[in-house]
């Protein structure tokens, strides 16, 4: 796609209607004869109408193609690295003689390799092509987390916790960052909530499996903890191989589309803001460029206080159901599932309203504190526990949405690709380490009630909460500066071109729409 190299107006000439007048909005070309070519003779909003109505479509056939393996992908990922929870409850920890915090540290040595190698996972993404990238660390986490159902001590348990954070490390910032190579801005949150879609229901079917696969305890002289681990592991295994024929690098290798609709799923790309040929390669200004924004590291550190919640929530659920009254360990398996099943369900309508309106921090926020709401019911020293029952699923409600939409939030805002694999590397790596802390704070010594890890997660939540209100305002705050013409001194004397290679810092008239999403 091409864009005009005129100047760019100066700030008073912009804000006059014949400014707007003579830049035109750059139209996408349609595959539909007579759309987007020779049309003058069809209305415009014909054509528009026309042109939304071949993208749905084809975002459609996008998502038939990448969504199902990507939810799969993240399901077992996450399906790998929580089930120790649930094979704790079948005889783990007594098998391979744990004692005291040992538990706790093989849950969270799994975050050290995973936090190392987050980073320069996502720098070598598309230099490794994605698909075999993916494949190739999903067959390798999935041997790991099958052979841990036959390690025999705790330093076999630890060295497999080790090298699952290795393989592990580049899946969950891989796949963000992969979804952004096909999806627009707009798309990208209920694409990213499919994600977290997946990790609830890794839980729901990780309660189901272990509540049936228990049964198999002393099959073959094994206990039944081995036959969790080593069941799930194998599915992990064989979605590899899947990935390396079912996934493409990008729109261009995508062997399902048409040229045609290569071409014009590769010119709405461009036609994002800052969404240039040059933006989409990697440089490493961007990558500096996201180590100097701020907001870059107000997302991340926020980001540690909701996934505070998250691995938390999904490692001990079945810990903290099990303290909530006197029920069988298939019992609390089977009580875990619903929690997860309303988590995944909020987080799939508020993901469609979020796009749908274009707000992240509106929706953040309310979820943020549904999620406190949660934590305070299951601290209430007097409530019965059908009421802190409740709590749990007052905390699933809002859980996936305080921890995913931001992941859909910073990314949608940074065009460029160097600075938008970086900052969404560097908001998952922080973020990550809560996954070091959060074992912790749930000691066997705080049974039955937990309350120093309810506590500290429910301040941990409101922390993020704080800083995503923070964001919301700045984004707004600097929105309406943009509206109001205070900011057009950056692009006085550029061309357009130029004004467009500034990436998230770029806006001229004919990119009304483009406005970062508060």
């Amino acid at each position: 796609m091409e864009y005009s190299s005129t100047t760019i107006p100066s700030a008073k000439d912009r804000n006059s209607p014949v400014s707007l007048a003579k830049s035109p909005a750059p139209s996408i070309q349609s595959p539909f004869p007579g759309i987007g070519q020779n049309s003058s003779t069809i209305p415009s909003e014909e054509k528009t109408n026309a042109d939304k109505a071949y993208e749905k479509k084809l975002v459609a056939k996008l998502d038939k193609h990448i969504i199902p393996i990507v939810m799969l992908l993240y399901l077992f990922s996450f399906l790998d690295r929580v089930n120790i929870g649930n094979a704790r409850l079948y005889g783990m920890e007594k098998d391979l003689g744990l004692k005291g915090m040992q538990f706790q540290t093989a849950v969270s040595l799994l975050f050290v390799t995973y936090l190392i190698f987050e980073i320069p996972s996502n720098l070598v993404l598309k230099k490794f092509h994605p698909r075999r990238y993916l494949a190739a660390i999903t067959i390798g986490w999935g041997v790991v987390a099958t052979m841990t159902g036959l390690v025999q001590n705790y330093n076999g348990l630890i060295a497999c916790r080790l090298i699952l954070g290795v393989l592990e490390a580049g899946l969950f910032p891989g796949l963000t960052v992969y979804l952004t190579f096909f999806y627009t801005k707009r798309e990208l949150a209920l694409r990213i909530g499919y994600l977290f879609v997946s990790a609830a229901l890794a839980g729901a079917c990780g309660g189901l499996l272990a509540y049936c696969i228990g049964y198999l305890d002393g099959v073959c002289g094994m206990r039944g903890w081995r036959w969790i681990l080593i069941i799930e592991g194998i599915p992990t295994v064989i979605v590899g191989v899947l990935t390396y024929f079912v996934l493409s690098d990008d729109i261009t290798t995508a062997g399902y589309l048409s040229e045609d609709e290569k071409e014009f799923l590769h010119s709405r790309m461009l036609n994002e803001q800052g969404q240039t040929k040059e933006a989409m390669k990697f440089h490493w200004e961007d990558v500096q460029a996201c180590f100097l924004d701020w907001r870059s590291w107000a997302f991340a550190f926020a980001q540690f206080g909701v996934d505070t919640m998250l691995y938390g929530y999904s490692t001990f659920l079945p810990t903290i159901i099990k303290g909530l009254g006197h029920w069988s360990t298939p019992q609390v398996q089977a009580l875990t599932i619903p929690c997860y099943c309303l988590g995944a369900l909020t987080y799939l309508v508020i993901s469609h309203l979020s796009d749908k309106h274009q707000q992240r921090g509106l929706y953040t926020l309310p979820f943020c504190l549904l999620s406190i709401i949660g934590y305070a019911v299951l601290l209430s020293p007097t409530a019965p526990s059908g009421v802190r029952y409740f709590g749990c699923f007052l905390v699933a409600s809002g859980l996936y949405i305080a921890v995913g939409l931001p992941l859909s939030w910073l990314p949608g805002n940074c065009p460029r690709y160097g600075k938008r694999t970086s900052a969404s590397a560097l908001q998952l790596t922080i973020g990550n380490t809560s996954g070091i802390m959060a074992p912790f704070i749930y000691g066997v010594k705080d049974a039955p009630r937990y309350v120093k890890g309810h506590a500290i997660t429910l301040a941990m939540v409101g922390f993020g909460g704080v800083i995503y209100a923070i964001l919301w305002y700045s984004y707004r705050k600097e929105n309406q500066e943009r509206r109001e013409g205070k900011q057009d001194y950056k692009y006085e004397g550029k061309t357009e071109e130029e004004v467009l290679e500034m990436g998230d810092e770029s806006w001229t008239e004919i990119r009304v729409y483009d406005l970062k999403m508060g």
